[in-house]
């Protein structure tokens, strides 16, 4: 039987364990999914060694990047993000073979694609790790402009007590990358002014649990288009089983 799992810490929130083990038993496919709760990265190796049948791993928060060392190969995607969220795992003339994607940019770009209109060509990313990295490239793909926002802003970003009247008018796309607002913690979200936040903005949380977050919610409440990150996530499952199975 092949083995498939998910690397994080926590993953008390995780989908992809019930999403791939329902496609096998659904498919009759031989394999399982489980869960790889490391509270280090530096417990990676233990996994591989005591999994000698696991073919695939999926990577979410916080080791998305840190992973990275692990790897023999990088696909474009995730060398150009800096971020992997897919890992496939090969036997090479007898030793292990890990090659890194990142499924995220895919997922991320085909849901929010359909939303977009043509006045909104400026987008905020809260946050800025792993999955920020690939939202980013992946507005790049689609022609917007994107400037991250970070409680620690570096250069070129901007801090929360920076997003200004005149900025929320300018950037009419907002994604949240941030863990804040994520199942327990549901009563909070992003410190913006949410009052200057209107109907030609469009705010899209990468978080699915709860379905609509504090931060959905506010911005639904001032007519603005919302989408949570559910679908997302479906699609790059999908896509990341494609890359567990290709040849590239």
């Amino acid at each position: 039987m092949e083995k498939y799992g998910l690397v994080g810490y926590p993953l008390g929130h995780s989908f992809s364990r019930d999403f791939f083990n329902e496609k096998f038993a659904n498919e009759k496919i031989d394999a399982e999914f489980v869960n790889f709760e490391i509270p280090s990265i530096d417990s990676f190796p233990d996994i591989l060694a005591e999994n000698t049948n696991l073919r695939g791993l999926n990577v979410t928060i916080p080791y998305k990047e840190k992973i990275i060392s692990y790897m023999d190969e990088l696909n474009e995607d995730a060398r150009r993000i800096g971020a992997v969220n897919v890992v496939r795992i090969t036997n090479h003339k007898g030793k292990l073979y890990l090659k890194g994607f990142n499924s995220d940019i895919i997922g991320f770009t085909r849901s929010i694609e359909p939303l977009l209109t043509p006045t909104q060509r400026k987008a905020l990313i809260l946050g800025s790790g792993g999955a920020s990295k690939a939202v980013y490239h992946g507005l790049q793909k689609l022609g917007l402009e994107s400037t991250f926002v970070s409680r620690h802003p570096q250069k070129d970003m901007l801090s929360y007590d920076q997003l200004y009247p005149e900025i929320i008018a300018e950037y009419k796309v907002i994604v949240n990358c941030t863990p804040v607002g994520m199942f327990p913690h549901t009563n909070e979200c992003p410190d913006l002014p949410y009052e200057f936040i209107g109907s030609d903005h469009l705010l899209y949380d990468l978080i699915y649990n709860p379905e609509e977050t504090l931060f959905l919610k506010k911005g639904r409440e001032q007519g603005t288009i919302i989408k949570n990150g559910l679908e997302m996530l479906l699609l790059q499952a999908y896509a990341g089983w494609d890359y567990w199975h290709s040849e590239d």
